[in-house]
């Protein structure tokens, strides 16, 4: 795969608006504001039917009605176009126990326990982590800077300490890079260290170049090793650090933009 020239960071964050070719395809004004990440598809929906959104200075009341979205339309929420929203970049984290979620269907706490009484804009998550696990999470309501964080090709690696239930040897480590095949996929570590060992369970270092679901939880799991506890420490170069479980902070703008402008760098 070549790699691709890395995108220059804009004036106050990361750069994030990409002209859309000719004929693009149009969506729905609920769904291009929720792309925007203002706000959740049901809430843009509501705002729309409140006579809150405007289309080309025009009160727009249906959720479905047609955007283009290539900048020929202007769209604004209170009067406030939606281009001009300042962009928020946060780190959780995140604690064991929590869905990656804006809200669960059976009641279970999401991660937005979290950020109670913070008076943040709308923000989602960048990338999951499963209930069960721990860890580095972000979180934007910048949709084109999600996109490149979680790009399969070129975003980011993800580093995460795993304790498994064994101690396991060389081979088994280098099985776990090459790779084995679970149900119809081949899921692979991009590399796989032991940290430290006890008499009956160990912590590795585990470097993903790509996000599958429960991608580390399925591998180990094909090699007979079940996974105790999981925490992600890092995202390319940004490492959770010494933040404190179910915390959270702002990204410096140095941070988020640096994330950001390495995602195009290296090929995989």
């Amino acid at each position: 795969m070549k790699p691709r020239a890395p995108r220059a960071p804009a004036k106050g964050g990361p750069k994030h608006r990409v002209a859309s070719a000719p004929g693009a395809p149009r969506h729905g004004l609920a769904r291009v504001l929720s792309k925007q990440g203002l706000c959740s598809r049901t809430e843009a929906a509501r705002w729309i039917q409140d006579g809150r959104v405007e289309v080309d200075g025009r009160i727009v009341r249906d959720p479905e009605f047609p955007i283009r979205r290539d900048g020929a339309q202007r769209i604004a929420v209170d009067g406030r176009g939606i281009d001009d929203a300042p962009r928020r970049y946060l780190m959780l984290n995140k604690p064991r126990g929590l869905i990656t979620s804006t809200q669960d269907e059976r009641g279970r706490d999401t991660v937005y326990r979290c950020f109670d009484g913070a008076g943040l804009p709308w923000i989602a998550p960048v990338g999951r982590l499963d209930k069960a696990s721990e860890g580095l999470l972000l979180f934007t309501n910048d949709p084109a800077w999600a996109a490149g964080i979680t790009d399969p090709d070129s975003g980011p690696l993800k580093t995460y300490h795993v304790q498994v239930d064994t101690v396991p040897d060389e081979e088994v480590l280098a099985t776990l890079v090459r790779g084995v095949r679970v149900d119809d996929e081949r899921l692979r570590a991009a590399s796989v260290r032991l940290l430290r060992s006890g008499e009956r369970n160990a912590w590795l270092e585990i470097v993903l170049d790509e996000g599958r679901n429960r991608q580390i939880r399925r591998l180990l799991a094909a090699v007979d090793i079940a996974v105790l506890r999981l925490v992600r420490v890092a995202i390319g170069s940004l490492a959770l650090g010494d933040l404190p479980k179910g915390m959270w902070r702002e990204l410096e703008a140095s941070e988020a933009e640096t994330l950001f402008s390495n995602v195009h760098v290296q090929p995989r």
